[in-house]
């Protein structure tokens, strides 16, 4: 069931990446990408969590399902908003300018390659919500409070950043008020810390196939960390913002929150 599992996920992936190919080909707006990518994910998952459905529905599989879904419509909308805004993901525009005419063909490969690599995602979701263990456990109770204050804290984050960037008086400046104190990215943080809930619900005696749900909080990390999350943000604000982020770099961690270093 396993494999027939990651083979659903992998075509669902593509094709709902291929629909936010198009969004953003029609739209010009690359923000819808990563609002599809969000709602597709917990789409995927609350589906594969479910599978199959057989007339019985153990509480774990209806739980799990429920935790990224409330994930995906809060990240999603949080995006969608955005970009309904006109606000463009700054990431993918720079990609768009430096391949040119060739953009259109790459993006979509790109977003192609997004779906693979996001496999470990609803595929954790699924394997927590077959975990064979009858009734709900402590460490079930346990992951819901870790979604639930992934969730607020990432939402939390997000109302700090857009008050700081609607206040005129911050025009110039980097935010460094509430989470964003101890965090460069609390944002990236939480949004992290939600998918360690699902290992949590999915490691069981005997569950082998529990492990691969590990997976999830370690590929999240590593895109997040290293590759399309800090990486090209922090070298947009050096840009946009010089030394004052030179000097909030040098007393906030990057990732994890942390109380801001003295000023030496």
């Amino acid at each position: 069931m396993q494999v027939q599992a990651i083979g659903f996920i992998a075509l669902a992936f593509c094709l709902l990446m291929g629909l936010a190919w198009v969004v953003q080909q029609r739209t010009g707006n690359s923000g819808w990408v990563d609002a599809i990518w969000s709602y597709a994910t917990g789409l995927i998952g609350a589906a594969a969590a479910l599978w199959p459905l057989d007339g019985s529905l153990p509480a774990r599989q209806a739980l799990v399902a429920g935790l990224v879904l409330l994930w995906s419509l809060r990240l999603g909308t949080h995006i969608a908003r955005r970009s309904a805004a006109g606000i463009d993901d700054p990431r993918y525009a720079k990609y768009a300018r430096e391949w040119g005419a060739d953009a259109p063909r790459r993006m979509f490969f790109f977003q192609q390659s997004q779906a693979l690599v996001s496999l470990p995602l609803p595929f954790a979701v699924f394997l927590a919500g077959h975990a064979p263990a009858p009734g709900l456990r402590l460490q079930d109770y346990v992951g819901v409070v870790i979604i639930l204050v992934a969730v607020a804290g990432e939402a939390l984050a997000d109302r700090q950043l857009r008050r700081f960037k609607h206040d005129a008086s911050s025009k110039g400046k980097v935010c460094n008020v509430g989470l964003w104190r101890w965090s460069r990215h609390p944002n990236y943080f939480f949004e992290w810390l939600g998918w360690l809930a699902y290992p949590v619900i999915a490691l069981a005696p005997g569950y082998a196939w529990g492990w691969a749900s590990l997976a999830a909080p370690a590929i999240m990390y590593w895109i997040l960390v290293h590759v399309t999350g800090i990486p090209p943000l922090e070298e947009q604000m050096l840009q946009s913002r010089g030394d004052l982020y030179r000097q909030y770099q040098a007393r906030t961690n990057a990732f994890f929150p942390w109380p801001p270093k003295q000023a030496l």
